[in-house]
Formats: structure tokens, C-alpha cells, sequence
């Protein structure tokens, strides 16, 4: 359904969009409606290009909006043909496929999809496959070059429940006149199916077992994190994503016709919503970048170019994937169909920004949002004014508010420009955790209602702008002076040779914290640690904040969605101020610092015999959990 009013340019337009009912801007029930409204009304448009390589020049695989609901329509009966129950759960482990996104509408008709990382280790993801009490498992088959398939034979013997694996095979894209087969093959007792035969013996002109889905249903589970420990897991409504696609396609103005680039991956509720179901709902084209997406050494050397060929008007990306394009010169691609590109999941530097509008002419709107709350809860106005560095205004429908919070309590709300926790509520808010004991701290209630606690700490301008200012555990405590990492990061940003840049608080026997900063530099350029020292010192106005260290790394860690992933550098961090104390005493020592489930950051302290005690007392001034053992 075509938005009825233009992009956002102002709280004045979202106040107006919210004098209409929300119950009177889309008569959708559920994904499936969303699909086949977009198949009767945009039907022999192209729903989705497919690029295997990540050129210019390769032929895309191409489906148009009827053929992607009957595709989808297959793969729901076929879930249902292997007996596939509503409140069900079919899981998938699968990088960017065509195919991935069969799944996930077909899973949704026909009962609940979850969404895997396939880059967790085989643990992880029997762990998630067993919390989601996954009844059917999709993955990647045999074939060259991937690994999907042998990691699947890792952890499905520790996967409780399965009752039937099905194969994608990379053959229907990679080998002309492939034809699908069932395989002849069983993992233990549990029967192993390939999808393609599967679809091509189900009606795609129906959903087959007649399943009404209602609003309230739930239709995903998207796990958050998953790099340590179990992750949460957190289950969508069907409610919760046809209002997040129409909010997308409305606020930043989609139409039918536009060309939406996602590298972001399928197993993220970004790369689901953002670039994905949002642009089905306004008759858009999806232009699946690779199945690696972002990760495909090809795609950003061709990205300009891929662009130019598509004449794409939107793509969504991380700051790690900006910071990336700003050495890839445009070299002449007419870039010019390009309306904006989205920036999400964690803050955007304003050198970064600056830097890249600068190469590319291209206006850069930068968003925010969780996964619990569907995917995006702000984005600046494509109409209006940007304020870099803020992450917008709110989308239509749903509150949002910065509050000081205590005890599940809102207190009050803040003042213009107080800093407090933001917190959000509305028709994209998740019902809670798939398990009761990850709901703690969640919400916060007031005499309005249940609000989302984010966790985030930031400010509301007199505008309706938010700001973040940082989370809560983020904060560099520095004796009691809370310092905020954005600072710093933004301070050495702007060095021509950082292309990125985290600070972390490190611990300190004395201030109990003391900031220190990772950067990596930009392709063929050189600094020092001193000299990004110095000029650190000469850009932060706050003593306290200055980093006492700073090193220089080829690449910073970042989690599957480009995310800079701090726990890890928190980890290195720990390792190395507990090795120089322990230097500092003559005693060598190897130091391992992992998550443990009980005792939360560890560190493992391995020293040579007879060490112990001088160890432990070398150690005693830190808060850092720790535990140490002979050689």
C-alpha cells in the first residue's frame, strides 16, 4: 500500500500522520496479507534482484512480485506438508539467499521463523536451535566452498526435538539447468529434504491449510547478540513487523519502483525489515547483494558501480561498512539515483559523516532502533533538517521519551536536554523474552504505561530530536567521573589516518577505571600511538577523558552485522593490565578473559608453580574477576 503523505520533514508531519488511527493506515493482519496485496498491485514488477558475485556485469537472478508470493506460498505448504504446525518453530541458518527469504515469509505463514547467525560456532547455534525449540531446521547443503553444511553435522547431535533438515542447494543459482532432487540421506534418525523438491510439489496460488493469521500472532524469534553465552531471544508479532514496514516505506518516503541495496545479512531484523519487507509493502525492489552481503570481498570494490547499474536509491549500512566506502573511489559511476543511504546500529562519527557526503554527494540519515522493538524506533527526516550526530525523530505511532528510571519505575521525564535512559513504546514493541528470566530490568512502567527500558542513555531537544550520549554500560567510570566513550571516539575521528576508532574503560587499581582507546587506520595511511596520543590531547577538552593508551590495530573486532563489538576489546584491555602487573613482579603469566555464564568477565590466570600467591597478591587491587591456576 503506497504511503499517503510524503517523507517526514518535522515532528509537525508525524503529529499530523498520527491524527489518522493507525487502524486506518493499512488493513494488513500479517506478513502473507502484506505479500499478497503487493502481488496483486505491483505483480509483474521485479520484488527481488539477486547477485551472486557482487558485479556489475553478472546476469541477477529476478523475480517479480507474483512470482515471489507464489514462491513463498510453496515454501509454506511445504513447512506444513512435513507437518508443520501454527506456534511451531522452523529455524534457519543461511546467508543471503533468495531462497532465505522464501523462508522466512513461508516460515511466518505457516507457523514461527527464527532467525540464526550462521557465523556462531556449532555450540551457539544448538543452543539457540534447542531455546527456540526449532522443530525444523533450513540450512545450506553440500557444496564447494561452504561450510554450512559440515558445521550443521557439529551440532545437530546435541539438537533436541528436530523432527526434519531441509537443504537449500547453492547449485539452483551457481550451476545452469541444475534440476532439484530429494537427497537420500538421514542425520541420525531425522529425515534430511531439499527445499527446491519440496516447493515444486506445493500449490503457490494458496496458502493450503487455510490458516487464518491474526495480529497478535507471533511470527519470528530474532536472537540479540549471541557472541558469549546463551543470547535472548526475542519473538516479533506478525502486528509488530506490518507496522514496521509501513512506518519505513512512510517516514522515508519508499515508492514503488525504488531499488533498496541490502548487504546487510537475513539472519538480522535490519536486513529483514529495513531492507526487506518494508520495500515489498511499497512495491519496491530488493537488490540482494551477494549472499555474504557486506562480507564479499567483491561487493565493495564494485559498489559504485553495482549502484549505477541498479540505479539504487536506498542502501542501509553500519559506520564499519562507511568508514570502508570512503576508500572506494565513486571513479565516475553516475551515483545520481541515489535518494539516501541509512546508517543504524551504533553511532556514526561526524568526521565519518562528513567525510563520506564529501566523496559522495550522498546524504547519510542516520537512525536508531533494537530488536526488540522490530528493528527502528528514529531516523532523522529525509525532508527536514538532519541534525548529525542526533538519531532523529520518532516514527509515527510510537512513543518516546528519556526518563530517569529506577527500580522498573519511571520517576519522571526528563527536561529538554536532560540526559536519561530512553525508553519507547508502541505497536513495533516486542511482547518480552522468549524466557521469563531475561524480562528483568526490561521495562519501566508509568502512569502511561509499559515502556521499553533500552538501556540507552541520551536527550530529547526542544525539536523532538534525540541524541544519544551513550548506554549505561558503556560509561567510563573514572574515580566516580563518568566519561563518555563517543567523546573519544569522535575526538580521533577526526586524525586523517583513523578511519575508526572505540575507547573502552579500562581497569585501574586506583581510579577503579581509566579510559583507553583502539583505532585502525585507513588504507595507506600510517600513525603512531603517540602521535594519536598527542593529538587526542589537543582535541578533548576533558582531562579525565583523554585515553591513557591508545594502540593501533589492523582492523578492529566487529560482530556479524559490522558492529564494533567492544567485549572484545574490554577483554584485551584486562589481559593487558593484568600482564603488566603481574611483569611488574617478575611473574610470567599466560592470561586468557572469556564470559563465564555465572561469574560473568573472567579472567583465567595461568602461572608457573609457586607463583600463585605472589600472583593473587599482585592482582588484589583490581575488581576484575579473576581466577588463578599453576602451569
Amino acid at each position: 500500500m503506497q504511503p499517503a503523505f510524503p517523507p517526514v520533514a518535522g515532528m509537525e508531519d508525524i503529529r499530523r500522520i498520527e491524527a489518522t488511527p493507525l487502524s486506518e493506515r493499512y488493513p494488513h493482519r500479517s506478513t502473507l496479507d502484506v505479500l499478497k496485496y503487493a502481488a496483486a498491485h505491483y505483480g509483474d514488477r521485479p520484488a527481488l534482484h539477486f547477485l551472486l558475485q557482487g558485479t556489475a556485469e553478472e546476469a541477477p537472478f529476478s523475480i517479480d512480485f507474483k512470482g515471489f508470493l507464489a514462491q513463498v506460498l510453496r515454501t509454506a505448504n511445504a513447512f506444513n506438508a512435513l507437518g508443520m504446525q501454527p506456534g511451531e518453530v522452523v529455524a534457519y541458518v543461511l546467508p543471503n539467499l533468495p531462497e532465505t527469504h522464501y523462508v522466512i515469509w513461508g516460515g511466518e505463514a505457516a507457523g514461527i521463523v527464527a532467525a540464526v547467525n550462521p557465523l556462531l560456532e556449532p555450540g551457539q547455534i544448538a543452543d539457540i536451535l534447542n531455546a527456540c525449540k526449532a522443530r525444523y531446521l533450513v540450512t545450506l547443503g553440500p557444496f564447494p566452498g561452504t561450510d554450512l553444511w559440515d558445521k550443521a553435522l557439529r551440532y545437530l547431535p546435541t539438537v533436541q526435538g528436530l523432527r526434519g533438515i531441509v537443504q537449500v542447494n547453492l547449485a539452483a543459482h551457481a550451476q545452469p539447468g541444475w534440476k532439484p532432487a530429494h537427497p537420500d540421506a538421514k542425520v541420525g534418525d531425522i529425515p534430511v529434504y531439499d527445499l527446491h523438491a519440496l516447493m515444486a510439489e506445493q500449490p503457490g496460488d494458496r496458502l493450503a491449510s487455510g490458516r487464518e493469521i491474526a495480529p497478535d500472532d507471533i511470527a519470528s524469534y530474532f536472537h540479540t547478540g549471541g557472541t558469549t553465552g546463551l543470547p535472548k531471544i526475542a519473538p516479533h508479532t506478525h502486528g509488530n513487523e506490518v507496522y514496521m514496514a509501513w512506518a519505513m516505506a512512510s517516514y522515508i518516503g519508499t515508492r514503488e519502483g525504488d531499488v533498496f541495496l541490502c548487504g546487510l545479512p537475513l539472519f538480522h531484523v535490519n536486513g529483514v525489515m529495513v531492507t526487506g519487507l518494508s520495500n515489498f509493502f511499497a512495491g519496491a525492489t530488493v537488490l540482494l547483494a551477494t549472499p555474504q552481503g557486506y562480507r564479499n570481498p567483491k561487493l565493495l570494490p564494485n559498489f559504485w558501480k553495482v549502484l549505477e547499474r541498479y540505479k539504487v536509491n536506498y542502501f542501509s549500512a553500519v559506520p564499519t561498512i562507511y568508514t570502508a566506502l570512503l576508500d572506494v573511489p565513486v571513479a565516475g559511476a553516475d551515483v545520481s539515483s541515489l535518494k539516501y543511504a541509512i546508517c543504524g546500529a551504533s553511532p556514526m562519527p561526524p568526521e565519518v559523516f562528513r567525510r563520506f557526503e564529501q566523496l559522495t554527494g550522498v546524504r547519510i540519515l542516520e537512525g536508531y532502533g533494537l530488536t526488540e522493538g522490530t528493528t527502528a524506533s528514529s531516523i532523522n527526516p529525509p525532508a527536514g533538517e538532519r541534525r548529525i550526530g542526533s538519531i532523529g525523530l520518532r516514527l509515527p505511532y510510537q512513543p518516546m521519551k528519556t526518563a530517569i528510571v529506577s527500580a522498573g519505575r519511571i520517576e519522571r521525564e526528563c527536561a529538554v536536554d536532560e540526559i536519561g535512559i530512553v525508553c519507547i513504546r508502541g505497536p513495533n514493541m516486542f511482547p518480552g523474552y522468549l524466557r521469563d528470566e531475561d524480562n528483568r530490568n526490561v521495562w519501566a512502567e508509568d502512569g502511561e504505561g509499559r515502556w521499553l527500558n533500552t538501556g540507552d542513555l541520551g536527550r530529547m531537544d526542544a525539536e523532538g530530536y534525540c541524541w544519544l550520549t551513550g548506554r549505561a554500560k558503556d560509561l567510563i567510570i573514572r574515580g566516580g567521573h563518568n566519561i563518555d566513550p563517543q567523546m573519544i571516539e569522535e575526538a580521533l575521528c577526526h586524525h586523517p589516518a583513523v578511519a575508526i576508532a572505540a575507547a573502552i574503560g579500562q581497569p585501574d587499581s586506583y581510579a577503579g577505571e581509566i579510559p583507553v582507546a583502539y583505532v585502525a587506520l585507513r588504507a595507506g595511511m600510517a600513525a603512531t600511538a603517540e602521535e594519536l596520543h598527542a593529538f587526542a590531547r589537543q582535541k578533548i577538552s576533558e582531562r579525565a577523558a583523554v585515553p591513557t593508551r591508545i594502540e593501533v590495530l589492523p582492523q578492529l573486532p566487529v560482530t556479524a552485522v559490522g558492529k564494533i563489538f567492544k567485549p572484545a576489546l574490554r577483554h584485551r584491555a584486562i589481559e593487558h593490565v593484568l600482564g603488566a602487573a603481574l611483569d611488574a613482579q617478575g611473574i610470567t603469566a599466560q592470561i586468557a578473559v572469556a564470559e563465564d555464564p555465572k561469574e560473568g568477565t573472567l579472567a583465567t590466570v595461568t602461572v608457573p608453580a609457586g607463583q600463585a600467591a605472589a600472583a593473587a597478591d599482585a592482582l588484589a587491587r583490581f575488581t576484575v574477576k579473576h581466577r588463578i591456576r599453576n602451569s
